[in-house]
């Protein structure tokens, strides 16, 4: 589906939902060179306070602009701005919601903040806003 910047109104949401796999974050560390351990390798994790492989915080962010570009507003948006707050790790074979809100409009700029929210059983785990332009 794709909104038309007229058919927003504040409190408009959205959401989509993907588990996190493991062949999903060898890709991420693929494409992007983040290859920190923390992610990778078993062993490695298990001396941190995670005690196991967590998700790369941007994969988990990557699921906001997939929210975005495909449900609210979706395909024509373009992304502007966002801002993250991590809250929580995210392990592999977690299941994530990412909702995305409609928090402000501005009809002469034809922009959208957007409320963003990724949560795991219930708990937020990646927070923030975005900035949309709408064509």
């Amino acid at each position: 589906m794709s909104y038309q910047f007229e058919d927003l109104s504040e409190g408009l949401s959205e959401s989509i939902v993907k588990t996190v796999t493991q062949a999903d974050v060898q890709a991420f560390a693929d494409v992007t060179g983040d290859n920190n351990p923390v992610h990778l390798d078993a062993e490695f994790a298990a001396t941190t306070s995670f005690e196991k492989p967590i998700a790369h915080g941007m994969l988990t962010a990557g699921f906001i602009s997939a929210a975005i570009g495909t449900k609210l507003p979706g395909p024509g948006c373009i992304y502007l701005e966002q801002s993250l707050k991590f809250r929580a790790p995210v392990y592999i074979g977690a299941t994530v919601t990412t909702t995305v809100t409609v928090k402000e409009l501005n009809e002469r700029r034809r922009r959208a903040v957007i409320e963003t929210v990724c949560t795991v059983e219930g708990k937020k785990v990646v927070t923030g806003e975005a900035t949309i332009m709408l064509p």
